[in-house]
């Protein structure tokens, strides 16, 4: 096995990437990870890690601005400071950036710095090709510099490829981010002001965090969403009792609106969107396109080897495998839910399975999903809408956060855990979660799932008080009337 020889060669260093490398080489297996911009991919450096830190900066900035209710004084206004907001959350990436590069380091994996293309195939013959070329990237997108000790252009032979190369944001006819009044998710997190007014297209995860962000800090937000509700992910009772409190922060929400045309003038933005048969024209002083992401398969070679490619994702099986042999793709290019724990799991998956390893299939209805807004949304499984239109007799229970002793003492009374169970068989098949800390709770119905669990062994099982996990137990007990506290 010559330098540039390798058992697997991953292209792209995100979670899915990082993780997969790191995992093959606990099983013994030569790897490395061709990247073109940054080590941790979007997620790390302009996606789930700095909005986080965005985010928890405006809920430190609520409890401050709201310190009367706790029963403290504060002399004299509580502002936000722009630069400080952004400086941080730019270090904790920049921290984080570094720690995936020590554990690239630590584990034996080769990064190489470039954009790759797939020139062969692995097969029964021999090792498949990589080229690797110096990256191209473009000035415009936030650039870091370039990590120490890695390996360059060049050609690369690897016997099995795994493609983890993320996605980018859509971008709609007319409405192309200019970086100044029309803003992607990269402005938004580095803003150097704060506008005064902003139209947010989208109300997925990214548009609703955004949404939740700048208008704790004062800014007036309308939410434009083309699906008849917002979170068009998320079970509609839920996504209805998020609208209702995002209403009640001052945000105005358009549903089932279409865009049209748009005109930027020297310091706003104009809109045309058109609603129940009627067309208004929204101005704002900046614009954030929050309307999806889309598979990066473009110059990875694909067509050439006839890997299948579908609606901007890369199509695989349950175990990461695409059509063609030796091919594997994992995390956002391999298509929804585009969420960085998918990756890292089909990371996992893929590594294991190359190294022979028993794995257990990717079940997507596993797959939690997590937004950071205030209040927070989680949910893992079936929607009651998906359950019903699947046929499944149901049982569901519902129990509010002002039922919780704990809630009520953080201050923090508004929410609601949704259980549904299949009523034959008894098993948890959704779960869905508004108010605190929901984010950190979810993980308990997501093993509950794995496990198969029924509605009686979330019963029987203890919950530790006072505690918000307390209303989980309570939703399972609502669902054949015995809850104890409403």
């Amino acid at each position: 096995m010559s330098d540039t020889t390798y058992d697997i060669i991953i292209i792209g260093a995100g979670p899915g990437g990082y993780v997969a490398s790191i995992r093959a080489s606990q099983l013994g297996l030569r790897c490395a990870v061709v990247e073109r911009e940054h080590l941790g991919g979007i997620c790390l450096n302009w996606g789930c890690i700095p909005t986080k830190a965005l985010l928890r900066s405006v809920e430190v900035f609520r409890s401050a601005s709201n310190a009367d209710a706790y029963g403290f004084r504060v002399d004299g206004t509580v502002e936000p400071d722009v630069a400080a907001l952004v400086n941080r959350s730019r270090g904790v990436s920049t921290l984080l950036n570094t720690g995936v590069g020590y554990l690239l380091k630590k584990n034996k994996v080769d990064v190489i710095w470039g954009e790759a293309a797939i020139a062969s195939p692995p097969s029964d013959e021999g090792p498949g090709e990589i080229v690797v070329q110096e990256s191209s990237k473009s000035a415009a997108q936030p650039q870091q510099p370039l990590p120490k000790g890695v390996l360059g252009s060049g050609t690369y032979r690897a016997r099995h490829i795994i493609v983890a190369t993320g996605a980018r944001p859509r971008v709609l006819p007319g409405i192309e981010p200019d970086g100044r009044l029309i803003w992607s998710y990269f402005e938004a997190m580095v803003p150097p002001s704060i506008p005064k007014s902003m139209i947010v297209l989208g109300s997925g995860a990214i548009g609703i965090e955004f949404a939740s962000f700048y208008n704790a800090l004062g800014t007036e937000v309308t939410i434009v969403e083309l699906q008849s509700q917002i979170l068009p992910a998320e079970d509609a009772e839920i996504a209805e009792l998020a609208r209702r409190q995002f209403e009640k922060q001052g945000m105005k929400i358009l549903t089932e609106a279409k865009t049209g045309a748009v005109v930027r003038d020297s310091d706003s933005v104009t809109i045309s969107v058109q609603q129940g048969g009627m067309t208004q024209l929204l101005k704002a002083e900046r614009l954030i396109s929050a309307v999806g992401v889309i598979g990066n398969t473009e110059g990875l070679g694909l067509e050439a080897l006839g890997v299948r490619v579908t609606n901007g994702s890369i199509v695989t099986d349950e175990y990461a495998r695409t059509n063609v042999p030796g091919i594997y793709a994992i995390g956002d290019v391999a298509g929804p839910p585009m969420l960085a724990h998918k990756a890292e799991h089909e990371g996992v998956l893929c590594a294991e399975g190359i190294a022979g390893r028993s794995t257990l299939p990717l079940n997507r209805l596993r797959i939690p999903g997590c937004t950071y807004c205030t209040p927070q949304i989680a949910s893992v499984g079936m929607t009651e809408a998906k359950a019903r239109e699947a046929g499944i007799e149901l049982m569901i229970g519902r129990f509010p956060f002002r039922g919780n002793g704990k809630a009520i003492a953080l201050g923090e009374p508004e929410g609601l855990v949704k259980t549904i169970f299949d009523a034959t068989t008894g098993r948890l098949i959704g779960a869905h979660m508004i108010g605190a800390e929901v984010t950190e709770l979810i993980h308990g119905f997501v093993i509950a799932l794995q496990v198969e669990a029924t509605q009686g062994d979330i019963i029987h099982s203890i919950f530790p008080h006072p505690t918000l996990s307390e209303i989980m137990h309570e939703s399972a007990l609502s669902a054949s009337g015995r809850a104890i506290h409403m």
